[in-house]
């Protein structure tokens, strides 16, 4: 196969994913799950929030970049950050979602912000990005990785 026709198929493997049948339909379910995860977190409904996560699901938090395996231990840092006084609301919106062509899988990237719901001066922001597989007809996350950009108050890190 010549140079120009590595270039063509190149460009038509390019735009495959606007053509795939069901990629609109795969982003808006994605945009949809991503939604139901952020008001399970706001209400601390772990039923919801574990509906959305794949059983090995990771997770690497953003200050300190911990990394959790599994939906169990994803669950267990949440239990203490939406209960008690020290109650914290996250919200995670998607800037981009990219469905794969090649699998039922979809990369989303966006901005995410947390604050503590009693003392609005400890908060924190960043970019995020959510690896999401479709698992027995459902879109679920697979993987996260944070970064935190900015933060106030307890939320930001302890500099070494």
């Amino acid at each position: 196969m010549g140079t120009g026709a590595l270039m063509i198929l190149a460009l038509l493997l390019a735009a495959a994913p606007a053509a795939w049948p069901g990629f609109a339909q795969a982003e808006h379910q994605v945009r949809l799950q991503r939604a139901a995860f952020n008001r399970a977190i706001a209400r601390a409904d772990f039923a919801g929030i574990g509906a959305v996560l794949a059983d090995d699901a990771q997770l690497v938090t953003g200050a300190d970049s911990v990394i959790l395996a599994g939906k169990a231990a994803e669950l267990d840092l949440l239990r203490e950050d939406l209960r008690g006084p020290k109650r914290r609301i996250y919200i995670r919106t998607p800037t981009r979602i990219v469905v794969s062509p090649v699998g039922p899988m979809a990369l989303e990237t966006g901005r995410w912000t947390g604050r503590q719901v009693l003392n609005r001066r400890n908060w924190a922001a960043g970019e995020y990005a959510a690896k999401w597989r479709r698992i027995g007809g459902v879109w679920k996350v697979e993987s996260e990785t944070y970064m935190s950009t900015a933060c106030g108050g307890t939320f930001c890190p302890k500099r070494k």
